[in-house]
């Protein structure tokens, strides 16, 4: 538990992933993908993200994620992300986002022992994860209370 005791759940969501992708950034532990700077996040988008540090953002979503409620696996992620598709003048309709950005984020987050695969499917948060992410939060709660 944090230091004040606030945890990942009592801080606002939107504080809480931008102090933590950017202590992602900063810990350099991420290793970027060479081809994040032209991917599309999903088939239903037309462009690549403006905001250069949007993986980060995402990996620390997962990460919250992955906390709030374990046994999430790429499907899970693409169905979360995913969206509505426009088809011009044709009618709209959801549409999962890229698989291969989660796979990848998730795998990153195993090798830095925040998440660990979980034996009944998907990945679950590891204590040193947990420790990590209620650090985070208990700065965001100093910050913005």
């Amino acid at each position: 538990m944090a230091a004040n005791g606030r945890t990942v759940q009592d801080v606002s969501p939107h504080e809480f992933v931008k102090s933590y992708a950017a202590h992602l950034k900063r810990s350099g532990k991420i290793e970027l993908p060479e081809w994040v700077d032209i991917v599309k996040t999903g088939v239903l988008k037309e462009l690549a993200p403006y905001d250069p540090d949007w993986y980060y953002i995402r990996a620390a979503s997962i990460a919250r994620k992955i906390y709030l409620r374990g046994g999430l696996g790429v499907g899970a992620f693409r169905r979360i992300y995913g969206g509505s598709k426009r088809n011009g003048s044709r009618p709209p309709h959801f549409c999962k986002s890229s698989g291969a950005i989660a796979r990848h984020i998730l795998q990153q987050l195993q090798e830095m022992k925040i998440v660990e695969i979980d034996p009944n499917g998907g990945r679950r948060i590891t204590s040193v994860g947990r420790r990590d992410l209620d650090q985070i939060a208990g700065k965001v709660a100093i910050i913005a209370p």
